[in-house]
């Protein structure tokens, strides 16, 4: 059974599982592994353990990052600046329609990823070929969904944080219109789709507190049961748990999701 540590790779945060040798490596340590591209750069993200022998491919640490490793990371990135350029050239010169995200070396240099985005199918073979005439390097063509290069790129969402792709998500979950009409969000539509064009990711981290909260209330401008009385139920509060009704002339209370079902429940049992 090998002892493995989880690493991820690039941008596009791929995660392999790399045998650690004789090495002591803890969580975020910046690592030089051997994988199936090559050598590559990446970052510890889960602690060592053992596994089973897979099918799946393993790397091989070859040493923690040092300074002249930094450096290099540091030049190979200023070179892909350049490469993009070239990509995204090319590219037009053969009339794709492809949006180049990111390009990407491999620490030696042996491959470049070049990720992109499209609507289409791409036939990339000739473009592939030019590319290997000019850089002198393997090509590797990957193609990301926009969420996935908003993930790469970053940036900054409605809230003022970064975007939770960049920061913190490490799979993406659906989204759907329905999770924003459980939330009540549909009137302020045009600030429900992140940078990637997309519904916002967040507006799933709270759908299912919603979700319980409401299943035992009735529906908005529902006549209900309160403490002070009958009144019409106006709005729900889910995440303090609490509703307004209106008991007429534009008389407007508070009271607990608790106190309605209560007196609710009261009601039916009469």
């Amino acid at each position: 059974m090998p002892t493995v540590v989880g690493v991820m790779l690039r941008k596009i945060k791929d995660k392999i599982y790399a045998d650690v040798r004789r090495f002591d490596l803890r969580l975020n340590d910046e690592i030089i592994l051997v994988t199936d591209h090559g050598v590559e750069v990446g970052v510890v993200c889960e602690r060592a353990k053992n596994i089973p022998k897979s099918k799946d491919p393993v790397g091989k640490v070859l040493r923690k990052a040092m300074d002249e490793d930094k450096k290099r990371v540091a030049d190979n990135e200023r070179k892909a600046l350049k490469a993009h350029e070239i990509v995204a050239q090319k590219a037009d010169d053969h009339g794709l329609d492809m949006k180049t995200t990111y390009v990407y070396y491999t620490f030696d240099c042996s491959k470049l990823f070049v990720y992109y985005t499209s609507e289409t199918r791409v036939d990339f073979r000739e473009l592939i070929k030019d590319l290997g005439h000019i850089l002198k390097t393997k090509i590797q063509m990957v193609q990301i969904g926009v969420r996935n290069e908003s993930k790469m790129i970053g940036g900054v969402g409605t809230c003022g944080q970064i975007l939770c792709c960049q920061g913190f998500l490490k799979d993406f979950n659906s989204v759907t219109i329905d999770m924003a009409k459980e939330q009540d969000l549909l009137s302020n539509t045009a600030k429900l789709s992140g940078l990637c064009g997309r519904l916002m990711c967040c507006i799933s981290y709270e759908n299912d507190t919603y979700k319980t909260v409401k299943k035992d209330l009735p529906e908005i401008g529902t006549i209900i049961a309160t403490p002070e009385g009958k009144a019409k139920l106006t709005a729900i509060d889910c995440i303090r748990e609490r509703v307004t009704v209106d008991f007429g002339d534009r008389i407007f209370k508070n009271f607990t999701i608790k106190q309605i079902n209560d007196n609710n429940h009261k009601e039916s049992d009469r």
